[in-house]
């Protein structure tokens, strides 16, 4: 099962890092209960492991006039794997997409998008999006508010699935 190679201070080193990375090194220890060399070089190994994919700051994007956020649910043409991996690759290229994951099922991609306003998302849409290669469709929902935007992985629920298993 994965994450259960995992030793219970890597764990929690992950769990807390989740929670606040912005930390230092000895408080992370403090929290974990063990010395600060051995703490950095667990984190360094969890870096080089890929269990942390890196550290940044959550930003408020409607602080700095992104007011207008839209999931894109995006239908291609043909679903070759060259097809997706074109589609995956222009995603990527566009700023305003901030978040983009294939599917399964009736659509094969949905984008998390951004925008300071309506007119330049539609002119993304119109210009960029739609007018793809390979795009047969793109249906679009305004995100009215969010209830809720938690980053990361339910701690507790790993530990739980571990403690079953032991």
């Amino acid at each position: 099962m994965p994450g259960a190679k995992l030793d219970d201070i890597d764990r929690n080193i992950l769990a807390q890092l989740q929670a606040d990375g912005r930390m230092t090194n000895v408080e992370l220890a403090k929290r974990v209960g063990i010395s600060a060399p051995p703490c950095l070089r667990r984190v360094r190994a969890l870096e080089e492991q890929g269990y942390i994919r890196g550290y940044h700051a959550d930003i408020d994007p409607r602080e700095l006039g992104f007011e207008v956020q839209v999931f894109a649910m995006v239908r291609l043409i043909n679903q070759a794997e060259v097809d997706l991996s074109a589609f995956e690759a222009l995603a990527k290229s566009w700023p305003l997409v901030r978040e983009c994951h294939m599917l399964n099922g009736e659509v094969d991609f949905i984008l998390k998008c951004i925008s300071p306003d309506l007119r330049t998302f539609q002119s993304f849409l119109t210009e960029k999006l739609t007018s793809a290669p390979n795009v047969a469709s793109v249906k679009t929902s305004l995100v009215i508010r969010c209830a809720k935007d938690e980053p990361g992985v339910p701690f507790d629920v790993l530990e739980e699935r571990i403690a079953r298993r032991a």
